[in-house]
C-alpha cells in the first residue's frame, strides 16, 4: 500500500512513455504507481497520507546543475548589497554591518552589481574606509569575479602600489596615484582571500542547513554543487546526521586532480544524497567583472579581451588535466564565458574526444555564454552538455551589449540555438549569483525579458524556448548530467520520490505569469521536507 498518495492534480512527469497523469502514490523512498486518481485510490490504506491536490501541479523534484551551495548558506545571514541603487545605500550596508559585529571581524560576501546602480561604476575602497576602519571588508561582485577591499584589508594582505597582479588577476589601480582602488578581480582576489580566518566547521553546518531549507522552500530537490575540497566534510558531518534535504552532487576544483588520481577515485562515487562529480576548472572570468575572454576588444573598453583564469596557467595544464581527467574517467565542468574561452576549450576538448575515441564521458561547459555559430554548432557533434543559468540573460542583457556590442550579443546565452544543435541544455541558477528559485529561471528561459523592462518581447526573442524544454533542462536532462536519469528526473514507478508541487499549472498561465507560481511542497526521499498546502 502507498504511504503517500497525491490525487486529484495534473502530473507532468517527464516520462515519454507516460507523459501525464492525475495522481501518483509513493513508498519507501520510492514511486510505486503513476496513473488516474481511481487507481491511486486502490492503493490507499488506513495509514496512508492522502494529499488532496485540488489541480495543482506535481513535477519531478527540480535539479539545479550549477550552485556554490556553502557559499549560499553563508550569504543568508551576511550583508546583503545586491539590490543597491545608489552609492550612499551600498556605503551604508556596509556601516550598519560594522556596527552588528566586533571590531576586527571581516565584513564578506555582499553579491554587489554596480551595473545596477543609478549611476553605473566600480565602487572603491575610498567609499567604505570611513565607515569600517576597524573591520576588514571583502564583498565580491555577485558573479564571483572580483571583489572591493577597504584599505584595512589591503594592507593585512600586503598589497600596496608596488603589488605585481598575479597571473590570471588584475590589482587595479588609479591611473594617476598607482595606488589599488581596492578592486581585485580574478586571481589578484585570492591575495586577500589567503588571510581571511575560515569559518568554523559548526558555522558552515548551520550555513548548509540553512540552505537545504532555501532548496527545499523552492522545490530544489538535487544540487550540483560547485565547491571546494574543504566542503565535503561538512556534507558528511550532515550526512551522518540525517540532516542533508537534498541530494548533493560536488564538483572539486580541477586543480586537486592529483587526489582523485592517487585515491583512484570515479565520478559518482558516494552515497545517495552525497556524491563526488568530477572536477570544475575555469578558462576565463566574467563579463560584468570584464574578465570574460574574446577574440575581439570590449566595446566599452578597447585595450581589454579580458583574462585567462589561473588555471589556465601554466600554459597548456588545462588540457593536460582534462586528459588526465579522461584517462582516469572523471567527469569534468569547465568554466567558460567568453567566445574566444569556449572556444580554447572546445578545441581541447575536441582534441581529447578525438584522440581517445567516443565513450559517456557527459563532459560539461559550465555558462557556455558567448559563442561563435560554428562553436554552437560543435557542443552538438562532440555530445557536450551546456551547463546555463537562464537567469543570468536576463539580468546582463540590461547592459551586455554596452560591453560587446549587439552582434555579439546575439548570440548570449543560446538555449534554443543550443538545443537545436543537439547539445544536452540543463540548467542551473549560479546561487548566489542569482536566485535559488528555479522558476525565475524557467521564467528566464521562457520570456528572456529582461529586468529593467526593456524587452518585453525578449532580448534576443528567437533564444527563447518552450515551459517544457525549460523544465525538461531542471529535471531530466539535469539528471542525464550527474549520470542520474534511471534513478531520477522524471516521475515514474521506481523512481526515487523527489518531486515538487506547484499551485498552478506552468504549462497553461501567462509566461509572464510564471514569477507568479509558488511552490506548495517538496518532497525528497519520500519524505515531505515543505509544505503550505
Amino acid at each position: 500500500m502507498a504511504e503517500i498518495a497525491l490525487i486529484n492534480g495534473r502530473v507532468w512527469t517527464a516520462n515519454p512513455v507516460q507523459p501525464e497523469a492525475e495522481a501518483l502514490a509513493v513508498a519507501h523512498n520510492r514511486i510505486i504507481k503513476v496513473g488516474a486518481t481511481s487507481e491511486i485510490k486502490k492503493l490507499i490504506g488506513s495509514k496512508t497520507r492522502v494529499i488532496d491536490l485540488k489541480g495543482a501541479l506535481v513535477l519531478p523534484g527540480f535539479i539545479d546543475a550549477h550552485t556554490h551551495f556553502l557559499k549560499g548558506g553563508l550569504s543568508l545571514r551576511s550583508v546583503q548589497l545586491r539590490d543597491c541603487r545608489t552609492r550612499q545605500e551600498f556605503i551604508s550596508r556596509i556601516k550598519d554591518r560594522a556596527r552588528e559585529l566586533p571590531p576586527g571581524s571581516w565584513i564578506l560576501n555582499g553579491d554587489w552589481d554596480h551595473e545596477q546602480l543609478e549611476s553605473p561604476e566600480l565602487p572603491s575602497k575610498d567609499w567604505i574606509d570611513a565607515v569600517s576602519p576597524a573591520h576588514p571588508v571583502c564583498v565580491n561582485r555577485f558573479d564571483g569575479h572580483m571583489v572591493l577591499v577597504n584599505s584595512l584589508a589591503l594592507k593585512l594582505a600586503k598589497i600596496d602600489r608596488n603589488t605585481i597582479s598575479p597571473p590570471g588577476g588584475e590589482i587595479v589601480k588609479d591611473p594617476e596615484t598607482g595606488e589599488p582602488t581596492g578592486i581585485l578581480k580574478e586571481a589578484a582576489a585570492e591575495l586577500v582571500y589567503r588571510i581571511i580566518p575560515e569559518p568554523t566547521l559548526s558555522e558552515k553546518i548551520e550555513a548548509v542547513k540553512a540552505a537545504c531549507q532555501e532548496a527545499g522552500r523552492y522545490g530544489v530537490t538535487s544540487i550540483h554543487d560547485m565547491s571546494e575540497a574543504t566542503s565535503f566534510e561538512v556534507y558528511q558531518e550532515l550526512l551522518r546526521s540525517g540532516q542533508l534535504t537534498a541530494r548533493l552532487y560536488v564538483y572539486i576544483q580541477i586543480t586537486e586532480i592529483e587526489s582523485f588520481l592517487r585515491l583512484r577515485l570515479k565520478s559518482g562515487f558516494g552515497h545517495p544524497f552525497l556524491r563526488l562529480a568530477g572536477l570544475k576548472g575555469f578558462v576565463d572570468g566574467s563579463l560584468g567583472s570584464s574578465t570574460a575572454l574574446f577574440f575581439e576588444p570590449y566595446s566599452d573598453n578597447p585595450e581589454s579581451y579580458g583574462l585567462l583564469a589561473s588555471h589556465m596557467f601554466p600554459e597548456g595544464i588545462m588540457e593536460k588535466r582534462l586528459r588526465q581527467a579522461d584517462q582516469a574517467g572523471l567527469q569534468v565542468a569547465i568554466h567558460a564565458i567568453g567566445d574566444r574561452a569556449n572556444a580554447l576549450l572546445l578545441d581541447m576538448m575536441e582534441k581529447i574526444i578525438q584522440e581517445n575515441g567516443e565513450r559517456e564521458r557527459r563532459w560539461r561547459v559550465e555558462h557556455a555564454q558567448h559563442l561563435r555559430a560554428t562553436d554552437i554548432e560543435r557542443f552538438g557533434r562532440l555530445k557536450l552538455i551546456a551547463s546555463i543559468q537562464p537567469y543570468h540573460a536576463i539580468d546582463d542583457g540590461c547592459w551586455a551589449e554596452r560591453k560587446i556590442g549587439p552582434e555579439r550579443a546575439r548570440t548570449t546565452y543560446a538555449s534554443n540555438s543550443l538545443n537545436r544543435a543537439g547539445a544536452v541544455l540543463v540548467f542551473g541558477s549560479d546561487w548566489t549569483v542569482a536566485p535559488l528559485n528555479p522558476l525565475t529561471g524557467i521564467y528566464a528561459a521562457v520570456t528572456r525579458r529582461t529586468l529593467d523592462g526593456r524587452n518585453p518581447d525578449g532580448w534576443i526573442p528567437e533564444e527563447k524556448i518552450s515551459v517544457e524544454e525549460a523544465i525538461k533542462s531542471y529535471t531530466i536532462r539535469a539528471a542525464y548530467a550527474e549520470f542520474s536519469e534511471k534513478e531520477k528526473g522524471s516521475l515514474e514507478p521506481g523512481k526515487l520520490a523527489d518531486l515538487v508541487v506547484i499551485d498552478r499549472d506552468l504549462f497553461q498561465i501567462p509566461p509572464e505569469d510564471i514569477l507568479k507560481a509558488r511552490v506548495i511542497l517538496t518532497m525528497v526521499d519520500g519524505r515531505v521536507i515543505y509544505d503550505i498546502l
